[in-house]
């Protein structure tokens, strides 16, 4: 399921029989150590892979943010890699005596208002400034224990496969006070990002122990919490008020990181905006061509805590390789979860928050 191979196309590059493969996925086989090698080998796996103990996430507890337009298939294969980077990262978590802070927890019915509240406690439970503007979101939630990380699929060949997923988010937990962890797949539309890792966030807070309720309503939920996490409530009545353009809306992604498309919604759900008004704001996005890329570049973040985590348990000189078998994890994915870490010019890579009222100072000051 990892790679997407079917039960012939696995006998082909890995030269066992068929019949073998299907005794062993339906259980009436016991896989020998020289198929599991073959199997290996064929797909650049390390054999301590079959070793581990799969992460057996409850089926609820994995929230996944996909387009329309992902296969089944597609999601199947999501779903493992998502549980292959969970266990990864809940070993790590144990093994480096990772510090965790607890977020706050919905329970039972919430509105909207009740939403605006716990994005609000959300940032006080990280340590941001409730009127602050979030410059590393990524980075905030990794101070509180909480590993964010890029996703890739494997393909049969064991390279990277070259899938367009969309702006995806994944956040899975196993138990309400278990580790948690957010993944997303890249994309080089930095608010994009930003949203999907709020979004994921939002489950993580809103979700945990209202396991019951619909697919759809837990989207909506984190939705509205992304926006409210993003741009607080009041800051977004303060900016969005009033007859704002376009231009205006571009002059806020810039300072909030958030798009213009997003702004819109969040107008809509303070009910700033009128859906006649919001529908004459997206048809002028779409005359200007901006529904794919919008003006105003947000540089993506890059994360740093699974791969702190990973030099802290393998040391300074981490070989993916010997770290991927150490994990029993597919080298790719490996390094897919531990990037490089690089410092853009002129930004920081602290995660730090600016509160609105310095941001003002600066500017009068520029």
């Amino acid at each position: 399921m990892l790679m997407g191979l079917t039960q012939k196309e696995l006998v082909s590059i890995a030269g066992v029989t068929q019949s073998m493969i299907s005794g062993i996925e339906t259980g009436d086989r016991t896989a020998s150590e020289e198929t599991l090698l073959a199997v290996a080998n064929a797909t650049g796996t390390p054999y301590s892979f079959f070793l581990a103990d799969p992460d057996d996430l409850p089926t609820d507890t994995l929230h996944f943010r996909k387009k329309a337009s992902a296969s089944a298939k597609e999601v199947d294969r999501v779903k493992a890699t998502a549980r292959e980077a969970y266990r990864v990262a809940s070993q790590l978590i144990t093994e480096t005596r990772m510090r965790r802070f607890p977020l706050p927890r919905a329970e039972g019915e919430i509105d909207d208002a009740r939403i605006e509240t716990l994005a609000a406690e959300t940032r006080d439970a990280l340590g941001v400034a409730r009127d602050g503007i979030l410059k590393h979101v990524i980075r905030t939630c990794e101070r509180a224990g909480i590993p964010v990380v890029p996703l890739v699929l494997v393909d049969g060949s064991g390279a990277q496969e070259d899938v367009a997923i969309g702006h995806s988010g994944v956040s899975c937990w196993r138990g309400v006070a278990d580790p948690q962890l957010i993944a997303y797949f890249g994309t080089d539309a930095g608010d994009r990002q930003r949203f999907t890792v709020a979004h994921e966030l939002g489950h993580l807070v809103l979700h945990p122990a209202r396991r019951t309720i619909s697919t759809k309503q837990a989207e909506t939920e984190a939705h509205r919490f992304a926006g409210a996490f993003l741009i607080p409530e009041e800051q977004a009545r303060e900016a969005l008020s009033g007859n704002f353009t376009l231009r205006n809306l571009a002059v806020l992604k810039s300072n909030w990181g958030i798009s213009m498309q997003a702004l819109i919604e969040r107008a809509f759900g303070l009910s700033l905006i009128d859906s006649t008004r919001r529908s004459s704001l997206y048809r002028q996005i779409a005359t200007n061509q901006w529904r794919s890329r919008e003006p105003v570049t947000v540089h993506p973040e890059q994360p740093a805590l699974m791969r702190m985590m990973m030099t802290r348990r393998f040391g300074e000189s981490l070989s993916s390789r010997h770290a991927a078998d150490e994990l029993g994890l597919h080298p790719v994915l490996m390094r897919s979860l531990a990037p490089q870490i690089s410092v853009r010019s002129g930004g920081s890579p602290n995660g730090e928050v600016v509160s609105l009222r310095d941001r003002r100072k600066g500017l009068q000051r520029a």
